[in-house]
């Protein structure tokens, strides 16, 4: 398959509300040439990174809006934008090429439209965007209530933040402590000719100066190394894990703190890790089984303590809760495109659902650490004050890193250039059970 036709495909299913590119890409890459995986990869991802610029260039240039059931002739249109302004591809190539997969989705009357718009676009898109950007919406590429609820509650760094969002993120590796020291590991990079550097917050985690096939990485295959990213990192030293506690990793899937934690404290008692799904559990099980780990997966609804706890309490919990991933749009473009406003209020809820839920299963005296991967107050340092407000056996406790800015409740790390995630965390200690 074309892979401008594979990107469109995929992106269609994004647009029309019904997939996100986690889920709509992998099908439509097993049907491209192995050459093309990685050119039919980036043209998804940076079409959907830059939509809201190219959306806003096709409507000044089109006479009239796609209907609902031209969602892959409006994607298809995007892809050939994207190619003329964000890559290396020649135009002819880029124009061509997309015009001519008009016919594989049975539609040749589009050909014609494709074929005006993008050679319009060639020759007026700088005119055109000169006057776009002056709304914020196109300038930053990001739809306007996320532009706006960034505005509000970072105003000094809302632009810095957006982009961030839009750069590309490094690569960043997590070293198994059970093996190598950190700085024993970047000999070994150095030794292989591959360029890196030591994060600035993580003890374990290195940046390396271009992306590599992880395979190619020494050690890889024996478990020595992951990927993850720095932010994420954090949460295993926050949790003060130490010998004979019994962890909860709640809402664990990939499960990259799951086997973190196992990595940071060896002596353990023992790590429950639960998702709601028992399909995410399959990766956690594959990391865990690559590091030589081992872990109790159970697939349930974290907030339906009855159904999976057995009853015995957990000395730390790491909640990583479900949330708007407003942290990572870097690294999932597509959440310009799949997230609404009114999600935001919904995941609040589950957040303090699930914090009451995984409170009853804490010991008094045990530590909960709360995180998600969202840049938005809603999601992060309102939900524990509300926490905190209606469980008096709770309290706060200061986090230990530099890392991010202080909130009223937590600390908020903001996606940097080159560096860290988007991420939050708040510490919290059960001083007195709950009553009733």
């Amino acid at each position: 398959m074309n892979p401008r036709l594979a990107a469109a495909k995929a992106l269609a299913a994004v647009l029309s509300g019904k997939a996100s590119l986690n889920s709509s890409l992998p099908p439509q890459l097993d049907k491209v040439e192995d050459r093309d995986r990685g050119f039919t990869q980036d043209l998804a991802f940076g079409t959907a990174r830059w939509q809201p610029r190219l959306s806003a260039l096709a409507e000044k240039l089109l006479q009239k809006p796609f209907k609902s059931a031209d969602a892959d002739v409006e994607a298809l249109l995007l892809v050939g934008l994207y190619q003329l302004l964000y890559t290396r591809v020649p135009a002819h190539a880029a124009i061509g090429e997309t015009v001519g997969c008009a016919d594989k989705l049975k539609k040749p009357w589009a050909k014609g439209l494709l074929n005006a718009v993008l050679r319009n676009a060639q020759r007026e898109s700088e005119t055109i965007f000169a006057e776009l950007e002056r709304d914020p919406v196109v300038r930053t590429a990001h739809p306007r209530w996320l532009q706006k609820s960034l505005k509000a509650f970072w105003p000094q760094q809302w632009e810095a933040i957006c982009a961030a969002n839009n750069a590309h993120p490094p690569m960043i590796l997590r070293v198994n402590r059970r093996h190598h020291s950190r700085d024993a590991y970047l000999a070994l990079l150095n030794d292989a000719g591959i360029a890196a550097t030591p994060c600035e917050y993580s003890r374990d985690g290195i940046v390396l100066e271009a992306a590599a096939d992880v395979r190619s990485l020494p050690g890889f295959a024996e478990g020595w190394i992951s990927v993850q990213d720095e932010a994420a990192q954090l949460a295993a030293d926050l949790l003060d894990l130490a010998p004979g506690q019994r962890v909860l990793d709640a809402c664990c899937a990939p499960g990259g703190k799951t086997c973190h934690i196992l990595e940071a404290e060896p002596a353990l008692a023992g790590v429950v890790a639960v998702d709601l799904e028992a399909k995410r559990l399959v990766r956690v099980k594959e990391n865990l089984e690559r590091l030589g780990l081992s872990a109790e997966l159970i697939a349930a609804d974290g907030r339906d303590t009855a159904k999976w706890w057995d009853g015995k309490p957990f000395q730390r919990i790491l909640l990583d809760a479900p949330c708007s991933a407003t942290g990572v749009i870097r690294r999932h473009p597509d959440i310009k495109l799949t997230r609404q406003p009114d999600d935001i209020v919904a995941l609040a809820q589950l957040q303090g659902e699930l914090l009451d839920a995984m409170w009853k299963t804490l010991e008094v005296g045990g530590i909960l650490l709360y995180a998600t991967c969202s840049t938005l107050p809603t999601e992060n340092t309102e939900v524990i004050a509300a926490f905190l407000e209606r469980t008096p056996g709770a309290r706060e406790l200061d986090l230990a890193t530099a890392a991010g800015i202080k909130q009223p409740h937590g600390r908020q790390l903001l996606a940097r250039q080159g560096g860290h995630d988007g991420f939050y965390y708040a510490k919290l200690i059960k001083i007195a059970a709950t009553r009733g």
